[in-house]
């Protein structure tokens, strides 16, 4: 059998290292538009405040240890620019020779992940105007910072944003976050922002909230950014603000697609046209308290899903078991971290919700305070089960971060946290664990 991969990132190999392991006899093919396949893009902000050495400890495998190792045919700076379903062919142009390539198929993988949106803003051709996503990307922001940069604008406020707000501020620059919401990390609450606003202050960290980028103004570059609210000065400008996947080559192809135009998948990664499967950022995913498909792009979606339509391409029959929303991020002296949904998500599934918020510690009261959290569950108030928490502390975040996916997952009630036996010392815990706490008084 025939197999072409569209995409050499997270989810395409992934699928293909399940499928070399998973079979024997078929023919791989994987079309990657840039250079490099296999990379951690997550780790991209932590090359440039230095906490990562180079972009090279991102790169989990080359394309040639792919092509010699594991048989895998991997043809770099090659774009799929077209899919006839009818026919089984995709069509498209390799960059390096400007030639017009097609491949045909048995069956089909795409996994052409997302790109960052950039508005049309006026004057964004101008130099010093940067996005994140790629290796090469971060290569071009740290040659343009290794001038005199002083004054940084970043326009938007999620993950991207708050990572390299972190790490420009460690590199000594004047930081600035613009979004047009009125908080930053929309994923969270409003009041549990006002603890990111907070932090972002005390960094130094201009924030104007509630205003639109309109325009860039510069020579060959950029000097100010024009806002509806105000005219910046600034050296450098970075766009944080989401990404769009990339699934528009795919128009007239009857390949259905939904929520932000990712495409629409069922359980086991097939798409509406037979033999066709999709996986990771350009694929939706499905949300286990939503009950429907949803778009929440991250790396450990894209190997999830990656490894599962790998399998089931050679019939090795596997579901994809859906995600629950799950997040982390540090920012500065602090761990944000959610999981399932907001009070916002909430309201907007119409299920009637109530919540508990409470202050507490990382380890027992009496043997240490200096790891503070607050923390705050969301719960059905008809039902008592479980939707969701956003805690923003220091030390232990993350460990109930995944104790409280861990519940959304086997859909468990908020009574029944307090009969979790949690692991307890006093430089760990308290004898009830905080989600415990906040749990007896809901």
């Amino acid at each position: 059998m025939k197999i072409v991969i569209l995409g050499g990132d997270a989810a395409g190999m992934s699928a293909a290292m399940q499928i070399v392991r998973n079979s024997e006899g078929n023919e791989i093919v994987v079309f990657e538009k840039g250079e490099i396949t296999s990379y951690g893009q997550c780790g991209l902000p932590y090359v440039v405040s230095g906490d990562v050495k180079s972009t090279d400890d991102l790169i989990a495998r080359e394309p040639q240890t792919f092509r010699d190792k594991y048989g895998i045919d991997v043809r770099t700076s090659h774009e799929v620019t077209k899919v006839d379903c009818d026919h089984k062919v995709v069509y498209g142009v390799d960059h390096k020779t400007s030639q017009e390539v097609e491949e045909s198929y048995d069956r089909l993988l795409i996994a052409t992940g997302a790109s960052p949106i950039i508005p049309p803003w006026e004057g964004r051709q101008l130099e010093g105007i940067f996005s994140l996503k790629t290796i090469p990307d971060v290569q071009a922001i740290m040659n343009d910072l290794n001038h005199s940069i002083e004054k940084v604008t970043i326009i938007g406020g999620g993950y991207i944003g708050l990572e390299m707000a972190e790490s420009l501020v460690t590199l000594g620059k004047k930081v600035r976050i613009i979004d047009r919401g009125a908080q930053l990390a929309k994923i969270f609450d409003e009041d549990m922002a006002d603890l990111i606003h907070e932090e972002a202050e005390r960094h130094g960290i201009e924030l104007n909230l509630g205003e639109s980028v309109e325009e860039f103004r510069g020579g060959h570059r950029v000097e100010s950014i024009v806002t509806d609210k105000g005219e910046y000065e600034t050296d450098f400008v970075l766009a944080a603000t989401g990404v769009n996947p990339n699934t528009s080559f795919l128009e007239g192809t009857g390949i259905s697609k939904g929520v932000q135009d990712s495409i629409s998948v069922n359980a086991f990664m097939e798409t509406s046209i037979m033999d066709i499967y999709a996986a990771g950022d350009c694929a939706a995913q499905y949300h286990r308290l939503k009950q429907k498909l949803d778009y929440l792009p991250l790396g450990t979606h894209a190997n999830k899903q990656g490894q599962v339509a790998g399998l089931n391409m050679v019939n090795k029959r596997k579901a994809f078991q859906g995600v629950v929303g799950t997040s982390i991020l540090k920012f500065f002296d602090l761990t944000l971290g959610r999981t399932g949904l907001s009070e916002k998500e909430a309201a907007s599934e119409y299920i009637p919700y109530d919540t508990i918020s409470i202050s507490s510690t990382h380890a027992a009261g009496y043997y240490s305070k200096k790891d503070p959290m607050t923390l705050k569950l969301i719960y059905n108030k008809e039902s008592r089960e479980l939707l969701g928490t956003q805690i923003i502390g220091h030390a232990g975040t993350d460990k109930r971060v995944d104790v409280i996916a861990t519940a959304l997952y086997h859909h468990m009630t908020i009574d029944e946290l307090a009969d979790l036996d949690l692991a307890y010392a006093p430089p760990y815990n308290s004898v009830w664990d905080p989600i415990q706490q906040a749990a007896r008084r809901a």
